[in-house]
């Protein structure tokens, strides 16, 4: 068996192994990363020996530290990546590189169809009729998307968002409102088969899956780390938000969406979202303004081109060929677009 995990922000820790009765057995750890003293590997390959091949990663992570000499340092890689990437090994987790990636990159769309083909597009991937694809958005009107599980009334002010001409839509993973105007907003989606995530847990899966963009972001010259659980943050403020959503039936499959502030109008932000003083002071800070800063104030470069170097990193490490969405897909989307992401119901279903 075969696992391998790219440590967000360090190296890949590669693990191969066999399971015999239930155990752990013939470990063999190897990497890019750096460890002193040489013979600490060893000691990591002989902690995991024998180990019951059902140990959760951390449990894996305390039998590697408990050997390990003291005094050893690690550099790009941690003892729970190890447990990670064993965990994906027993798993047969699939890699980045095993899939031909698909990108979807079209003209303006309504925020009701761009909730519809989340859906649609998880569900093709699941049921084996899509590869894995990155599609970025691109948005005709201004909008407030609310996670599934917020109260509507809680989250948006109804006659500020009526004000500004922003349509409120909800969408089908948790997490907090989006802002959304069209030059402003970078958004963009991963639908991947449930097998790319296995052997992570779910908080370590929107590290793993955004891996990429963070490395985009440092070839445009911006310091981002993944801030647990869903955001993508600098020195300066955070810069986007994460969400997913996990489907069931066929093989499965993840949807992982992110929105990233491009530009942002705060003074109107304000008058739209209703952010209290316990999510304020859950991220430090006493003013929603400081919140977010901009990747136009941070890179100094066009959304045009910030999405293109985007595009040309992710096509760069893992291929991507330009695709689009099928008739069928287009048809089922807008249905659901009309029937479930239009109606009252479903937007207020927290009311």
């Amino acid at each position: 068996m075969h696992g391998e995990y790219k440590v967000p922000g360090g190296k890949l820790v590669v693990v191969d192994l066999d399971v015999v009765e239930g155990a752990l057995r013939d470990v063999r750890v190897a990497g890019d990363f750096f460890l002193e003293p040489d013979e600490a590997l060893f000691d990591i390959n002989r902690a995991l020996e024998g180990a019951n091949a059902d140990l959760p990663a951390p449990e894996l992570a305390a039998r590697i530290d408990a050997a390990l000499p003291e005094g050893t340092v690690m550099f790009g890689l941690t003892s729970e990546a190890v447990g990670i990437a064993v965990r994906r090994a027993v798993a047969n987790a699939t890699d980045w590189h095993d899939y031909d990636w698909q990108l979807i990159h079209t003209g303006p769309q309504s925020p009701a169809l761009h909730m519809a083909l989340d859906e649609v597009l998880t569900a093709e991937v699941a049921a084996g009729r899509r590869p894995p694809t990155l599609r970025v958005w691109e948005w005709d009107s201004p909008a407030v998307i609310i996670g599934s599980f917020q109260s509507l009334r809680n989250e948006v002010d109804s006659e500020g968002a009526a004000r500004h001409g922003m349509t409120v839509v909800r969408r089908i993973s948790g997490g907090g409102a989006m802002f959304v105007e069209a030059q402003s907003t970078i958004t963009y989606s991963l639908y991947v088969p449930d097998s790319l995530v296995q052997g992570l847990s779910f908080a370590d899966s929107y590290a793993y899956l955004d891996d990429w963009v963070l490395a985009a972001l440092g070839d445009m010259g911006i310091k981002a780390w993944y801030q647990p659980l869903n955001d993508i943050a600098t020195d300066a403020g955070k810069i986007a938000g994460a969400a997913q959503k996990r489907m069931v039936g066929g093989n499965g499959a993840v949807l992982h969406h992110v929105t990233m502030a491009y530009d942002i109008d705060a003074d109107k932000m304000l008058e739209v979202l209703r952010i209290g003083r316990e999510k304020l002071s859950d991220k430090g800070t006493k003013s929603a303004k400081k919140r977010v800063d901009p990747l136009r104030r941070q890179t100094g470069l066009s959304r045009a081109e910030v999405i293109d170097r985007m595009i040309t990193s992710f096509q760069n490490r893992y291929g991507c060929s330009a695709g689009e969405v099928t008739e069928q897909e287009l048809s089922r989307a807008q249905e659901l677009a009309k029937t479930k992401f239009s109606s009252p119901e479903w937007t207020a279903r927290v009311p």
